[in-house]
């Protein structure tokens, strides 16, 4: 298996990132958060997750170790494919979803698209002995100082599968925490917060 990648970040897409390494282009599934942490033409590493299906050979990139592990583990749930398992890291960080199921939070984890009810007292139920404490890690990504965080956030959100005018209302309520300094990350979370209470 694919451990890591490192390499140039040769494009960026709206829910991909391609890093070049050894003269090939590698292409890895990422989560807004972790787009937000990339730039063309700059060196990065990520955590890798490979998913092999019958017809496809798809890699995860992350931005740590912890939220590869935390995706790989929250699969081993029944009926949590991988779009599901990145969904969840893109709404809730690795820590967020220990104290969720730990908590038995149920609401925590429907704010993720694709978890109904059912499906997150399933997780709970069948995670809750193996998802372990919360570490103190990060529970967003490093702050992005640039303008064009209100499209980030609204691309993340409508490839999170939100429609384009849910996505605008709510990157409107979060503008006023953008600050000097917006965090692409923690203001989708807070984008994804105020869908799921709408």
């Amino acid at each position: 298996m694919i451990a890591f990648v490192r390499g140039e970040v040769a494009a960026l897409t709206l829910s991909s990132a391609v890093l070049e390494v050894g003269g090939v282009g590698l292409e890895l599934m990422c989560t807004p958060g972790t787009l937000a942490t990339l730039r063309p033409g700059a060196k990065a590493t990520l955590a890798t997750s490979m998913v092999v299906r019958e017809d496809s050979l798809t890699l995860f990139g992350f931005a740590d170790d912890d939220e590869k592990q935390t995706f790989e583990l929250v699969q081993t749930a029944s009926g949590v494919g991988p779009k599901v398992a990145q969904a969840m890291v893109a709404v809730l960080s690795p820590d967020d979803l220990r104290v969720a199921i730990a908590g038995d939070d149920v609401k925590t984890l429907m704010k993720v698209p694709g978890i109904g009810q059912k499906g997150a007292q399933r997780i709970i139920l069948e995670l809750k002995d193996r998802i372990g404490a919360p570490t103190g890690g990060r529970s967003a990504a490093a702050p992005v100082a640039s303008a064009p965080w209100r499209d980030q956030v609204h691309q993340g959100l409508v490839g999170l599968g939100w429609s384009a005018k849910d996505a605008e209302k709510a990157v409107d309520t979060v503008a006023h925490e953008a600050g000097d300094a917006p965090d692409v990350a923690a203001l989708l979370r807070a984008a994804l917060r105020t869908l799921s209470k709408a």
